[in-house]
């Protein structure tokens, strides 16, 4: 083995961007590994290759790999091919596709008719983001410019999403919005009777980015920005088209400052602000709406945890949270009187605090699963930031990310009863100068939730519509937190670093175990850290949370694949937390 004080003698990195048939089929075989086949002892690793057996649809796989991982986030190459009657045969990713639903389909006793539909939707996307390639327009002068090529540098999706580019629609109507085919382009502006106007915000000031927009609004008229495609889609609506013969609503037409699309493809940046924004596409299996619970939901956390967030900025500067103070939408009545909730929550928009009211000095903002993509899309990559580095320098940088990462997460949820969702799409990693962690962001209140016990009061002056989606016992918000702070971000990223630094993987698991376990009231967590990341099920709960059993948490903790087999689109919201694949996910 190397000194861990000097850079490994080969590195399983990948040496080229992969085709979107193997991205595909690379993927689908993560979620059987994780989820299907793994679980059930199906699996093993000899002479540098995977084998995983289907045993219900009797196939037997076999792919080569790239890199074996302690951690069981094998790095797969090439083809996949099915072993039978002694030979070999290459098997292409709708073949895999089809092997897969019919495994789920005799493992559930159900058949999903849209799986095969969507496997296909995300190798169309993909294939795209391909024929692209990488977007590079980042300024070495303007660190924003750096930030958004992060954003928008992620071509293939969540790895162990089973459809992670999915979107329904032409894909060619999707290209002028695409974060991946960097997208930016002015919203739609709408004028609209101020009376017709519905809007929350937390802070007096909080809609004037909204306002100040466009100066020529007409008198009794408040300015509603729209996303281009979303307008499209719903400017035809009965409604709509009423209020707009009738004068109550006024197109202005297109606004004059570009926004960039972020990774969550509805959330987009002016490099002051960033709205999110309802879209009626589903991507990955769920329509992109702002419900109306999530509208208020927003405001009502933002001003409920001021306190809260910023008394743990003052304990870990090295974080901070950005605020949601307000959103804005249109209340047209429909036929009872009330706001059409199809318009309604349609044209909701979010405000989001834009990056310069908490960045650190100095520090550039990445997107972390840029970070910690498998492929070195873009320059926020660790392998960029890590360039030239030894494994020593490695784990020194790994250590101060953990230092950064941890602390606030685990004080939220011990200290505070609050739910924080940092997943790969949720945090961004702030570095300085040198490709060093400095800072770390945490973004996306849609999936921050209260724990009851110490949040009764907050919850119980919400609306029962606003307050139920906001609440989490301990044990679903303790399986929120395993899900996306170990399983999806640390071991991930760690993942990263281990294809530049193979023999230094066992150091990196350690240190992250011990940087848990070093975190005050998080020592159960020192064990979790390893049982709790891809591949493996997390140990009993007396260990890692606080009631429960061991089975129900690996469930939670690595459903994917076989969630989206049981249920079709949802049309409300996401509710897993592995929904959020960068870079198709709708919460950020």
């Amino acid at each position: 083995m190397h000194s861990q004080t000097e850079s490994p003698g080969t590195t399983a990195a990948p040496v080229s961007l992969p085709t979107a048939d193997d991205v595909v089929a690379h993927t689908l075989l993560n979620c059987l590994l994780r989820e299907v086949s793994g679980p059930e002892r199906q699996t093993v690793v000899a002479d540098g290759h995977l084998l995983l057996r289907l045993p219900r649809r009797g196939v037997l796989l076999r792919v080569a790999l790239r890199r074996t991982s302690l951690l069981g986030a094998h790095r797969f190459t090439g083809p996949v091919c099915e072993q039978r009657d002694g030979g070999r045969r290459d098997v292409d990713w709708r073949r895999l596709a089809e092997y897969t639903c019919d495994e789920l389909s005799l493992r559930t006793g159900v058949r999903n008719e849209e799986f095969l539909e969507q496997v296909d939707s995300s190798h169309a996307a993909v294939a795209a983001a391909l024929a692209t390639g990488p977007v590079n327009r980042c300024d070495p002068d303007d660190p924003r410019s750096a930030y958004v090529a992060s954003e928008q540098s992620l071509l293939f999706g969540h790895r162990f999403h089973p459809t992670p580019k999915a979107r329904s629609g032409d894909p060619r109507s999707w290209a002028a919005y695409a974060p991946e085919a960097g997208a930016s382009f002015p919203l739609r502006h709408l004028a609209v009777r101020e009376h017709l106007i519905a809007q929350e915000s937390a802070e007096p000031s909080a809609t004037a980015v909204l306002d100040r927009q466009r100066a020529d609004v007409p008198d009794g008229y408040r300015l509603l920005p729209a996303h281009p495609w979303q307008y499209g889609t719903l400017r035809e609506h009965p409604l709509l088209r009423a209020a707009l013969d009738r004068g109550d609503v006024l197109d202005l037409g297109p606004g004059g400052r570009p926004f960039a699309a972020t990774a969550s493809v509805r959330t987009l940046y002016d490099g002051d602000t960033f709205l999110k924004f309802s879209l009626n596409v589903r991507i990955t299996n769920c329509l992109r709406k702002n419900s109306s619970y999530e509208l208020s939901g927003a405001v009502a956390l933002t001003r409920a945890l001021a306190p809260v967030l910023s008394g743990l900025g003052g304990r870990f500067p090295g974080s901070a949270v950005l605020r949601e103070p307000a959103y804005r939408t249109l209340a047209l009545p429909g036929p009872g009187g009330a706001p059409d909730r199809d318009l309604l929550e349609g044209f909701g928009v979010i405000v989001r605090e834009g990056l310069s009211r908490r960045l650190a000095p100095g520090t550039t903002p990445l997107l972390a699963a840029a970070v910690a993509d498998e492929y070195p899309t873009s320059a926020a990559h660790v392998s960029r930031l890590l360039a030239g580095a030894d494994a020593a320098a490695a784990l020194d940088w790994w250590s101060a990310y953990l230092d950064l990462l941890l602390p606030p997460v685990l004080a939220a949820y011990f200290d505070h009863g609050v739910v924080l969702e940092p997943h790969l799409q949720n945090v961004l990693l702030c570095v300085d100068d040198a490709g060093r962690p400095a800072q770390v962001l945490f973004r996306d209140l849609e999936g921050t939730k209260l724990l009851p016990e110490q949040h009764a009061d907050t919850l119980a002056a919400l609306p029962p519509e606003v307050a139920g989606p906001l609440t989490y016992d301990a044990r679903r918000g303790w399986d929120r937190v395993v899900y996306c702070l170990l399983v999806n971000h640390v071991a991930e990223l760690l993942a990263a670093l281990a294809d530049l630094y193979p023999q230094a993987e066992p150091a990196m698991v350690g240190a992250g175990a011990r940087h848990a376990a070093g975190v005050r009231r998080a020592a159960r967590l020192a064990r979790p850290l390893a049982a709790c990341s891809a591949g493996c099920r997390c140990p009993p709960r007396p260990i890692c949370s606080p009631a429960g059993s061991a089975r129900r948490t690996a469930r939670r903790a690595t459903s994917g694949c076989r969630r989206r087999w049981a249920r079709t689109c949802c049309t409300r919201r996401r509710e897993a937390p592995d929904d959020h694949g960068p870079p198709d996910a709708g919460g950020a």
